[in-house]
């Protein structure tokens, strides 16, 4: 047996309340009819007979019809005037009391009070009250003083409770309305956030991932690039060196694939048996980093004037990092003979590192303008670009201010080049205990 659920009905539905909402005036002439029929039925229903209400056909006037009709017309308007129609609906309602001393009387006033909803449910509460109070006050004192006696007559009565509802109920609604739509912007406005929030999120995990892929391309096709041209350059005259300049290569280029693989492993999913879960490179690993330059030809002289210490991840990933750029620029820039020197320094608020070099630059190309060898002392995100297009300053910067650090790169007056990176380890101790 098959069950079919209200599925099918429920796109009926919202195409009848969409066609309400895009035809409102369609729907108030409708509604206009409707309350005039009311009107017309109410005037000819005489309930006070014997047995119950009966129908009196003889009861219904031209005066009944014609003020049913003009009360109802104004209904059309509901929307644009509200005021305008409430005031009409109850200047005829008022007529109608009136006249029915001589005529019979008709329900009228329902008209009004339909028009008192509207005017509830799309003002303010303090134009309710006021407005509200002075229709129901107005509508009730002239159906005691011109309506059936006793003035306490239960039809008097009802235009009291009948108009006194319109307003409780339009203000309802309005209200209901007004948490409906706070409730609507306040999820749009979350989901906004939660979007601006994801791509803020992607931004910065991809600036990452492209300074880890640079800092590791940038450093070991360097060394690749300067023990494969030796190799080239000995090859016929002294193999030996030549096989030892290969060997080099073989290992920077191994250790390049190492940490490629491990960069490239944080796009796996956590639970990828393959990703993996070596830490990340730290101070811990300095000594290998200078032998690798060493072994490329660069006398690297490492000065840290303190044991190495439990340093929070990211300040200890950021300042092999910084040593790691700073002595690639050295290789690139510096010239034949530049010594470099690296020195590390601790404190219980800050770590400082800085690379030193007593290079003159390549030849024909000054120290000043070597694209990422461009002076630069800056300590927030406002800092200028690398004049040269190179990313390697740019990408240290980036770390630096990650973690509310400063740089100051640039030649110095001695010869040769300065970078010097001070981290803050308080602020990083607690952003991650909290």
């Amino acid at each position: 047996m098959t069950l079919q659920g209200p599925a099918p009905d429920a796109p009926r539905a919202a195409g009848r309340f969409q066609w309400h909402r895009s035809h409102p005036l369609a729907c108030d002439a409708a509604l206009a009819v409707a309350v005039f029929a009311c009107i017309l039925f109410g005037a000819v229903v005489d309930p006070h007979r014997v047995h119950g209400p009966r129908i009196a056909p003889h009861q219904l006037s031209a005066t009944t019809v014609g003020l049913a009709a003009l009360a109802c017309a104004t209904l059309v308007l509901r929307r644009r005037l509200p005021r305008t129609v409430l005031a009409a609906t109850g200047a005829l309602t008022i007529v109608e009391l009136v006249a029915s001393a001589t005529d019979p009387r008709a329900p009228v006033a329902a008209a009004a009070v339909i028009a008192l909803y509207t005017l509830a449910s799309r003002t303010d509460r303090p134009t309710v009250w006021r407005v509200g109070a002075l229709t129901v006050v107005v509508l009730t004192a002239a159906a005691m003083l011109c309506g059936p006696r006793p003035w306490y007559a239960q039809e008097n009565l009802a235009i009291f409770a009948w108009t006194g509802m319109a307003a409780a109920a339009g203000d309802a609604v309005r209200s209901r309305r007004a948490f409906v739509d706070a409730i609507r912007e306040r999820a749009e406005r979350a989901e906004r956030t939660r979007e601006e929030e994801a791509r803020r999120r992607v931004a910065e995990e991809r600036m990452r991932i492209a300074r880890d892929l640079h800092d590791v391309v940038a450093h070991h096709i360097a060394l690749v690039n300067v023990q494969a041209g030796v190799a080239s350059h000995v090859m016929d005259s002294r193999p030996d060196q030549a096989k030892q300049a290969l060997a080099h290569v073989r290992e920077a280029s191994r250790s390049a694939l190492e940490e490629l693989r491990a960069t490239v492993g944080l796009l796996r999913q956590s639970d990828d048996p393959k990703a993996p879960t070596e830490p990340a490179p730290g101070l811990g690993v300095l000594d290998q980093l200078v032998e690798r330059f060493v072994r490329a030809g660069i006398p690297v002289d490492l000065d840290v004037q303190e044991p190495p210490r439990q340093l929070p991840a990211s300040v200890d990933l950021t300042a092999y990092r910084v040593v790691q750029e700073a002595l690639t620029n050295v290789h690139k820039h510096a010239g034949e003979g530049a010594r470099a020197t690296v020195r590390i320094v601790h404190s219980d608020s800050v770590l400082t590192v800085t690379v030193l070099d007593d290079g003159a630059g390549r030849a024909g190309v000054p120290r000043q303008k070597g694209g990422d060898r461009a002076a630069v002392e800056s300590g927030g995100p406002g800092a200028p670009e690398d004049s040269g297009g190179g990313h390697g300053l740019i990408g240290m910067r980036e770390r630096v201010f990650a973690l509310r650090g400063t740089v100051v790169t640039g030649p110095r007056a001695a010869g040769g080049f300065q970078v010097r990176v001070t981290l803050p380890l308080q602020t990083v101790r607690t952003g991650e205990t909290t």
